[in-house]
């Protein structure tokens, strides 16, 4: 059974119940060994999202034992993929330094049963909210949202943390925002940290991301020496290599009505014979170079992520005239090509300001848009990654997340500065209950324990019952 401290365990029958099906107790999460537990760094994730900082700092190394979100749906999403990291479903502004070590202390419980609490946090990283500073929004400079990033290094102060990590936008690094900028790093330097990554910003497209995403990322460290810049690597990933294996969505009509399907034989055929390393790394055939994570437990032979998107006639029509590389001059969507990588994947906004739909792009060789799935290929996501069900939720938390291979960029120079060389973890750990991902508002709210007054609030969208709010989506026009 689950802890006490984990507030999954009062709700998570209630929701068996709403869903038609019963649910089954947290999984066991399996202990490893002791000297696998002791060579791990910790880290604690703020503003997690599903959780893509997460994931790539697992899988460089360090045990990512608690992630703060304040947005109940994003949170029960990572505590679906991480089962052994504590997630504290709170607003970052109203939280203190005492709130995330004792969620770092069940965490740590949690993963390292029997092994004292250290009592300490050596890597704090996050993301804060980027809209105000993001070329996709209105850039300003009275956005409440900036003050996310003031809060991120007031928790820094106060945990005093070996290391961070901070990601954010390129347009951080714009003149406008000199003044918050300055003052944010300004503090962390008068806290003893030395800072790298404050001056330009890196390309994840040159981090084996097939994908343009131009990001901001700050590693500061206590002392004197900074850490190194995140080391890019050679090689560009095009989306064919990316979307290789991946049947195509309209050869199951169970997509209409779900996000995932069991795989026909022809199809489970298709994904063994992948030819892109890539691919074959994020569908599980090959194993990642060096990845350090926790082996997850998962069905390889279902294809999830992959909810259909319905289009009317004249909108197919359109996509079809629109040629690889070219913007649908209606809908103003994007369509991939097939030899290059994907522009940015943008997130839209989340309920409190308009639910507006992010801007998915259009497949590069069918006339539909992209599936959450093939989105999270392009972000770098392995595919035993799972995000919520519906399309507006599902696309929001990939475009909002850190693509994994870029965290563990960041992650693999931290190791460097903490002087770590971690061990690998083999014992799989079996992935949360599927039921997480499929929360309404209201019962996300309640399944993580969430305050009511510090989660989004919901503007336009409605979410006027449990099961509106489950079933919005999907069905949406893209154009």
């Amino acid at each position: 059974m689950m802890p006490e401290t984990y507030p999954l365990g009062r709700w998570l029958p209630a929701v068996g119940l709403a869903f038609g099906r019963p649910m089954c107790d947290r999984p066991q999460v399996h202990a490893t060994p002791a000297r696998d537990r002791l060579t791990r760094p910790i880290a604690v994730d703020l503003f997690s999202g599903a959780g893509g900082m997460s994931l790539g700092f697992e899988q460089a190394g360090f045990d990512v034992v608690a992630a703060v979100e304040y947005d109940p749906v994003h949170a029960a999403t990572h505590a679906f993929n991480f089962p052994q990291s504590e997630v504290l479903c709170r607003d970052i502004s109203r939280i203190s330094a005492t709130d995330v070590m004792g969620a770092a202390a069940r965490g740590f419980r949690r993963s390292r049963p029997g092994i004292p609490w250290p009592g300490r946090i050596d890597a704090l990283i996050g993301g804060p909210p980027c809209q105000g500073f993001s070329s996709g929004g209105k850039r300003e400079e009275g956005d409440e949202r900036n003050n996310l990033l003031l809060h991120f290094v007031r928790l820094v102060e106060e945990l005093r943390p070996q290391t961070f990590c901070l990601e954010n936008v390129a347009g951080l690094l714009e003149s406008k925002f000199d003044s918050i900028r300055t003052a944010a790093f300004a503090r962390l330097v008068s806290a003893g940290y030395t800072l790298s990554g404050t001056d330009a910003p890196v390309n994840s497209l040159n981090f084996a991301v097939p994908q343009t995403r131009r990001r901001v990322i700050v590693l500061g460290s206590l002392g004197g020496i900074a850490p190194i810049r995140p080391i890019p690597v050679q090689g560009e990933i095009t989306v064919k290599e990316a979307f290789e294996g991946l049947p195509s969505p309209f050869n199951y009509d169970e997509l209409l009505g779900a996000d995932e399907v069991e795989l026909r034989v022809e199809d489970a055929l298709l994904r063994t014979s992948i030819k892109s390393s890539y691919a074959r790394q994020l569908a599980g055939i090959d194993p990642l170079p060096g990845d350090k994570s926790r082996p997850r437990l998962w069905e390889s032979q279902r294809l999830t992520g992959s909810r259909r998107t319905t289009h009317t006639a004249e909108t197919i029509e359109r996509f079809g005239a629109t040629a690889q590389g070219a913007v649908e001059q209606k809908s103003r969507l994007y369509r991939l090509p097939l030899k290059g990588p994907s522009r940015t994947l943008r997130a839209g906004t989340g309920s409190e300001r308009g639910a507006h739909t992010s801007p998915r792009p259009i497949h590069p060789l069918e006339n539909r848009v992209i599936t959450v799935r093939e989105a999270a290929r392009l972000h770098g996501y392995p595919d035993w990654f799972r995000f919520h069900t519906t399309n507006w939720h599902g696309h929001r938390q990939v475009g909002n997340s850190v693509p994994p291979p870029l965290a563990r960029a960041a992650a693999k120079s931290l190791l460097k500065t903490l002087r770590y060389a971690p061990s690998a973890l083999r014992t799989a750990v079996s992935l949360g209950d599927a039921s997480l991902l499929m929360l309404s508002r209201t019962l996300a709210q309640a399944v993580m324990d969430a305050r009511t007054d510090e989660i989004p609030a919901s503007r336009d969208r409605g979410f006027r019952s449990v099961v509106s709010d489950h079933l919005l989506d999907e069905t949406a026009e893209a154009g």
